[in-house]
């Protein structure tokens, strides 16, 4: 069986390893064939060796968990969870550092990444579309460390955002008619507040007719459509060469015919890139930023294009920012653990030589009690009407000037 290349691919899984069993037992002489011609033999079979390439040793139990969202790994003796929104020390342990390290090579040896001394971090997505972040010593002073940011599988639509509290349903009915108007958004938000999340669901409204080109640090987003291209970039190798940025792979998606470019981070010189592409025609750009407000946001996109083009004038960054940018979904961690999009916002104009913002719903908080572990807020429009108003109308007849001026 471990001849087969498929036991070594990203996204392997018990299906794919019962399949070239079955593939195997149909090549052996009728003796040894024999064996295998109960099905309970061949699934057992399946399921040890799917433990041997991807055991998670004492990690399993806590990512089985459906009320746990996240995993760390603080060094063979020490692993923190967040449930419910809250941190907490886990009961469970490696016996080992020893034993840590080989479920850290497991991991890696699935994605066919690496991780050593010469290369000490990794980042890679388990087969259930997690995110799993690794760094060794001696970068970790703590031992090796993972941090595990799990798919939460009971979330597969966006009515389901809906009924855990992340928006209400007007902003998801508001969101989908931006999807389908091939609006230009970016998702903003601190790190673990759910924006790839929401943006996942949003991708589900991309009509089935359309080219879609994703790009990505780790592959995560997981699309429903056909005509779907995955870009991911590459590392450099043992040598140092070889490296693919996440900018390479945007330029390269322009000449791949697309109708929808999804960017699952932006980070640097992709970002003036991905601002000409929008304005030269490429609309229904959707990407992701790490940024504490949506104020932020527009200035750490300044802040990349300024640095990577050095002679650029920050008006010239901000007009193009402008005439790019449709709107801003911003999400936020409470401190209660709840996760909200706190703000829809749109780019609306270029005055007085700035960027100039305006709120479309928002989320405020009317009390905050830490005895009670609970904020308790509401969210509210603006009475602001967006510039693209009749595009979104098109998709959605409810999003008139009423729906925007009168209070819900």
């Amino acid at each position: 069986i471990t001849d087969y290349d498929i036991l070594f691919q990203e996204n392997i899984n018990k299906e794919k390893i019962r399949h070239y069993i079955d593939k195997v037992v149909e090549s052996l002489p009728n003796r040894e064939k024999e064996f295998f011609r109960d099905s309970k033999i061949r699934d057992e079979l399946a399921s040890t060796i799917m433990n041997n390439i991807i055991g998670l040793g004492p990690l399993k139990s806590l990512i089985d968990d459906p009320e746990i969202t996240e995993i760390m790994v603080n060094g063979h003796d020490k692993i923190y969870i967040e449930r419910k929104g809250k941190m907490e020390l886990s009961s469970v342990k490696f016996n080992n550092q020893k034993d840590l390290m080989s479920v850290i090579h497991k991991m890696v040896a699935v994605t066919k990444r690496r991780v050593d001394e010469s290369n000490p971090y990794v980042d890679l997505s388990l087969a259930d579309g997690s995110r799993v972040n690794i760094i060794l010593p001696p970068l970790s002073l703590t031992g090796p460390a993972i941090t595990i940011r799990k798919f939460l599988k009971e979330i597969k639509t966006i009515e389901d955002l809906v009924s855990r509290g992340t928006l209400t349903k007007d902003m998801a009915d508001f969101l989908v008619a931006a999807v389908k108007a091939k609006l230009n958004i970016i998702f903003s938000g601190a790190t673990g507040t759910g924006k790839t999340t929401t943006l996942n669901m949003l991708l589900n409204y991309i009509p089935t007719a359309e080219r879609i080109i994703t790009i990505e640090d780790t592959a995560e987003l997981k699309i429903a459509q056909e005509n779907v291209v995955r870009l991911e970039i590459r590392q450099a190798n043992v040598e140092g060469k070889g490296v693919v940025s996440i900018g390479d792979l945007f330029r390269n998606s322009l000449r791949m015919r697309p109708d929808r470019i999804i960017l699952g981070e932006i980070r640097s010189d992709e970002a003036l890139d991905m601002l000409q592409a929008i304005s030269s025609g490429h609309g229904g750009t959707m990407a992701i930023i790490h940024a504490g407000s949506p104020e932020e946001a527009i200035s750490r996109i300044e802040t990349m294009i300024a640095i990577s083009h050095v002679m650029l004038p920050v008006w010239v960054i901000r007009k193009q920012i402008i005439s790019a940018i449709d709107i801003i979904v911003h999400q936020d961690q409470l401190a209660d653990g709840s996760r909200k999009i706190s703000h829809i916002t749109e780019v609306r104009e270029f005055r007085d030589n700035e960027v100039v913002l305006k709120d479309l719903f928002n989320f405020e908080i009317i009390e905050d009690t830490p005895e009670t572990n609970k904020v308790t807020g509401e969210w509210r429009k603006s009475g602001q009407v967006p510039l693209f108003i009749n595009k979104v109308k098109k998709f959605d007849k409810k999003f008139n000037k009423d729906f925007f001026t009168k209070a819900s």
